[in-house]
Order: structure tokens, then C-alpha cells, then sequence
């Protein structure tokens, strides 16, 4: 049975976490609910941990580390952890007590070290759970909203008994990826009471956030599982931007009602396991109070009307010319990289087919699961092959390396800090980064076309402090391969590589990558262009809710065209599912009228 997100409200815990793959609209959840709690009289404080957070955004407000007030909502209160300011904390924390005592050579080498993935993880728990654990952060308030939750090696690692006895810090294997977590010592009651709060399900509600679309069902799949075998088994799923056709002529709106009812048959099974809320489709951008207070709001919608889109398209590139320019080097990297959700390796991969099609030897490296669409994009495709970067298969060789070499001398107990270590964010990510510098290394004689890429964060982070070589010489007790040395300079070549940034038209997605752009900046490489991706300002529709979509993309597709992107191309809404060479070949020409009437 599935319920008005309304109904959430009057069951609300003390204590509720918003979670979710990247572009669901959990953040707008979490302001919502928080602003309906504060409406209904309770005093709340909303908190963000999220480094790109844009509560700023939608709530109107400019906030800071400490709880601000909401203007016109009196019990309304949030903040945004910086996670990189609460590393930097967590790391001079670390390191501070050992200044005057270790050689600078050793404090600088501690620094690097914990500049990582899973430091900046552990720090932003180190926040949010004196918020959790600590009563007395949080006395006067009767909710407390996270709009994240902490992922399940964090929780994996903070229960485990032999985290708090120092036995990194001591060991002949060197310390984890979290540093001396003897460091922790001083917050154990504090974290346990966290972990406590995480588990009792009559404080703690996990709220999973999803759309009707097969790769978010998947990811809230995945956590439910996950948390849910930790002991965090007090889970609901909203359905957050569930949308109904009203002119059965209307093949865009048809199309967009069919690919819904076609991913939630498909999880079926997963959303009869717990309660399910549903939060329709709404037409305006979802920033301010008037317009959060609507998501929660039982009321129906505001009749919509109108049937032109009332500001002019702003000027783009045709994506024949950009995709024209991107051909004629002959030869180079094109990676894709922006928000989750956004059409990143879709994208790659309608660019290999292309490119492939207009007779370019193409070899298209992707983190798609469905690898067997792209495996049959390879045979029916002349000039174009592919490839998977898997990060699992790439993980579980690098782990099986490290054990056979670093922990082949240590006993039980050693092993399994080793084995827990390796389970880290930082190991997938040093696996992977691994697997691209290789394939970053093969667009010599041809086209290279990735959507899988570091973030400007950690490229920026490799050319300054070398804390990638220092971790993968920790882990593996190896030389540096000449790939990984290499990629930074290839990577700042323009006219070896060129990083394409995708976006939808919508406020997070662009900021985003706008941030992204700045992190690439910052580290030598300057984007390429900008492809707006499932515009329907640019779509054959007259449904009115999409009209009115359309209406609010245009502040948006003008930022990019004027003060983001040197050069940027914008595609519709495809009513297709892009997948299979004829669909992606579509999505660079626009809809078919054969692709609308299926």
C-alpha cells in the first residue's frame, strides 16, 4: 500500500535520515518535512552534511556551521558540516598532539595520509554523531533532520571492538585508511550512543528516497540492505516525482507515465518490503518555503494553464556541430562527468556510437551495469568496442593483491582490521582510479570514451599532496605505475582529453557542475563544453505540468549558455529508454515520431 507523504509527518522519530542516489530530490524531501514539522509547532534543526549541499538554495538562506534561524518559520533551524572543515578539524586532532614531539617529515607524511575519502567520511560521522550521541547538542529540539545518512563501511568500522584499541597505531601494517583511529578513543561513548540512536527504531527513521527510474530503485535497494543488516531497520521509501499522463495523445507525457509503471513493476518485490510514500510531479522548481511546503501538502496541485513556453530558448550549439568538433582532433580522450542521475554514460555512450558510426576507431570504457547492452553495442557497431570498468571485479583484485602481499604475515586479528580496512570507500576508489589511468593511456591511435572519471576534488588532491601515491604505497607496498603518474598530464592536455559536463536543467544539477568545473579548474583542466541533458523546453509535448517544467528550465539553460559554458548543446527528453545503438543514435538527433508512438 502507498501512502501521501503527508502521513509521514504525524510518525515522525526524533531522529530521520534522508538517503539516496544523487538527483532524487532527497534534500528538498528532508527541508520539506523538517518545514512541515516546524509548521505543525515543533522546533527542528535541519542539517546537511552533504559537500556540495544546497540547503542554502532551497530554503533561501544563508547558512553556516551553526544552527541559523529560518526566516518566517520560528522553530525552524539549520546547518550545512563541511565535511572538508571537519576533516581539517579531525586531522589536527590527530596530528597536534604529536607536533614537538615527531619530526615535520612524519607530521606531513600523517597530513597526506589523512586527506583522503574515508578521513573526510569519518570526520563528517565525528560531526553529525555529537548531534546523534551527545544529548546535550541537541537539547531544545524535538527533531532532528539529516539530509544524508552514513554509509554502511562507516557504521561497519565504528562497531567493531578492535577499532577502539589502538592496534592500528601499533601494528608492523601501518595505520588504515582512517589514520590512528587509537585517535577515536576519546569519542568512543559518544559513537556508541550514535550507533545506539541508529539502531532503536523508536528514535530513528531511515527515510530511502527514490524515483520511479530502475538505477535509483536499485541504489535504495541496495541500502535498504545494507543498513538494514546493520541493525537500521526502521526504513521507509518515498517515491518522490511520480507523474500520470492527462491527454492520452500526448506521446512525450505517455512516454514518461510508461518508463515510471515499467521500473516500478520491476521492483516490485522490493517496494511491497516496506512502507512506500508517493510525492507527485510538481511543475515549479522546488526552492522556497511556498513551494516545499507544497511537496508535504495533502492539497491538490494548482490547475496549471498556459500552452507556450513564455521566456525564448536561449542559443546552443547543435549537437551535430559539437559532436563534429569533438571528431575532428581524430584521436583523444572524451570523458563525461557531472551529478549522479544526470545521463553521464548515456551520453558516453550515444558519443561512442557516433563517432563510431562516422567511421572513428572508438573504444567506450563505462561503469554501466548493464554491461550486455553495451557488450551488444560492441558487435553491432563496426569500429566501436567496449569495455567495463567494473568496480567490483577491480576491487576484488586489488583486495586479493594486498592480502596476498601485505597481510601474508599477519595473524587473525590483524587480518580481519586489514580485511575491514580494505572494505573502505577509499580501496574501490583507489581500484578504480587504477583501472582509468590504464584505459586514460590507450587514446593514442584512436577515440577513448569514458564516464567514469575522478572528481576535480581528487585530481587537485593528486597533484598537491601526492596522497593517492602515498595510500596506494601503504596498501600494496608498490611503485607507483607509470599510468597513474602519467594521467595528470594528460588529463591537463587539451588536446589529448576533453571533459564533457552533463547536466539537467535544474537548479542542484547545474550548481553542481559549476562547482565541478571550478574543482577542474583549480586543477589544470578546463572543461571542453557542457550537454544539457532531458530538456522539455526543447521536447514535443503540451501537457501542461510539463509546459510548465519547460517554462522553469529557461533560467537555467540561460546560465549555462551565458556564463557557464564556453561552449554547451542541449538534448530533449527522449520518450525511448536510450538503450541499444538505434535509441542512443536518437538521443544525438532527436525523438523520432516512430520513438513517440510506441
Amino acid at each position: 500500500m502507498r501512502l501521501p507523504v503527508s502521513d509521514l509527518i504525524p510518525a515522525a522519530t526524533r531522529f530521520l535520515f534522508f538517503t539516496g542516489k544523487g538527483g532524487v530530490g532527497k534534500t528538498s524531501l528532508a527541508c520539506a518535512t523538517a518545514l512541515a514539522l516546524a509548521d505543525a509547532g515543533r522546533r527542528v534543526l535541519l542539517v546537511s552534511t552533504d559537500p556540495a549541499s544546497n540547503l542554502d538554495e532551497v530554503l533561501g538562506t544563508a547558512l553556516g556551521t551553526d544552527a541559523t534561524p529560518i526566516p518566517g518559520v520560528p522553530a525552524l533551524f539549520a546547518l550545512n558540516l563541511d565535511p572538508q572543515e571537519a576533516a581539517r578539524v579531525y586531522r589536527e586532532k590527530i596530528v597536534g598532539p604529536m607536533r614537538g614531539i615527531l619530526p615535520e617529515a612524519a607530521l606531513r607524511s600523517m597530513e597526506e595520509q589523512l586527506s583522503g575519502a574515508c578521513t573526510m567520511e569519518i570526520a563528517a560521522f565525528d560531526e553529525f554523531s555529537r548531534l546523534l550521541g551527545d544529548a546535550s547538542t541537541t537539547e531544545g529540539y524535538e527533531h532532528v533532520i539529516f539530509d544524508t545518512a552514513p554509509t554502511g563501511h562507516t557504521l561497519r568500522l565504528l562497531a567493531l571492538p578492535k577499532a577502539w584499541t589502538g592496534y592500528f597505531q601499533n601494528n608492523t601494517s601501518g595505520t588504515s585508511c582512517l589514520g590512528p583511529l587509537a585517535g577515536l578513543e576519546q569519542q568512543r561513548a559518544i559513537y556508541e550512543a550514535a550507533l545506539a540512536a541508529l539502531a532503536d527504531a523508536s528514535r530513528t527513521t531511515l527515510v530511502l528516497v527514490s524515483r520511479a527510474q530502475v538505477a535509483p530503485l536499485r541504489e535504495a535497494r541496495r541500502t535498504h540492505g545494507e543498513l538494514g543488516a546493520l541493525g537500521v531497520t526502521n526504513q521507509r521509501l518515498i517515491l518522490n516525482g511520480l507523474f500520470k499522463a492527462t491527454a492520452a495523445d500526448d506521446a512525450v507525457a505517455v512516454a514518461l507515465e510508461r518508463r515510471g509503471t515499467q521500473a516500478l513493476a520491476e521492483y516490485a518485490d522490493f517496494l511491497d518490503s516496506l512502507p512506500v510514500y508517493e510525492v507527485p510531479l510538481r511543475a515549479q522548481n522546488l526552492l522556497g518555503l511556498d513551494a516545499l511546503r507544497a511537496i508535504i501538502s495533502a492539497a491538490p496541485m494548482s490547475p496549471i494553464t498556459g500552452g507556450m513556453v513564455p521566456a525564448p530558448m536561449p542559443e546552443f550549439s547543435d549537437i551535430g556541430d559539437f559532436v563534429a568538433d569533438l571528431e575532428s582532433s581524430g584521436r583523444g580522450v572524451i570523458m563525461t562527468m557531472g551529478k549522479g542521475g544526470v545521463g553521464k554514460t548515456t551520453i558516453a555512450a550515444a558519443l561512442a556510437v557516433e563517432l563510431a558510426q562516422r567511421g572513428q576507431a572508438v573504444h567506450l570504457s563505462t561503469t554501466d551495469p548493464a554491461a550486455h547492452v553495451l557488450e551488444t553495442l560492441g558487435r553491432e557497431v563496426p569500429g566501436l568496442t567496449v569495455s567495463r570498468i567494473d568496480p567490483a571485479a577491480e576491487t576484488e583484485a586489488y583486495v586479493a593483491h594486498v592480502l596476498a602481499t601485505q597481510g601474508a604475515a599477519l595473524d587473525a586479528d590483524g587480518r580481519a582490521l586489514l580485511e575491514e580496512d580494505l572494505r573502505s570507500p577509499c580501496t574501490e576508489e583507489i581500484a578504480v582510479f587504477r583501472a582509468f589511468a590504464r584505459t586514460v593511456a590507450q587514446a593514442q591511435e584512436g577515440f577513448v570514451i569514458l564516464d567514469t572519471a575522478p572528481t576535480g576534488h581528487t585530481l587537485l588532491l593528486l597533484d598537491t599532496t601526492e596522497a593517492y601515491h602515498r595510500e596506494l604505497g601503504r596498501q600494496a607496498r608498490e611503485s607507483i605505475p607509470e599510468d597513474v603518474r602519467e594521467l595528470l598530464p594528460r588529463l591537463r592536455d587539451p588536446d589529448y582529453t576533453r571533459v564533457l559536463l552533463v547536466t539537467l536543467p535544474e537548479a542542484t544539477p547545474v550548481h553542481e557542475a559549476a562547482a565541478l568545473q571550478d574543482d577542474l579548474r583549480r586543477a589544470g583542466i578546463e572543461p571542453y563544453g557542457w550537454i544539457v541533458n532531458q530538456s522539455f523546453a526543447d521536447a514535443p509535448t503540451h501537457d501542461p505540468l510539463l509546459l510548465q517544467r519547460a517554462a522553469n528550465e529557461i533560467p537555467y539553460l540561460t546560465e549555462v549558455s551565458a556564463t557557464l559554458a564556453a561552449r554547451a548543446t542541449v538534448l530533449p527528453w527522449q520518450p525511448e529508454e536510450p538503450v541499444g545503438s538505434v535509441a542512443l543514435t536518437h538521443l544525438l538527433q532527436g525523438a523520432t515520431p516512430a520513438a513517440l508512438s510506441h
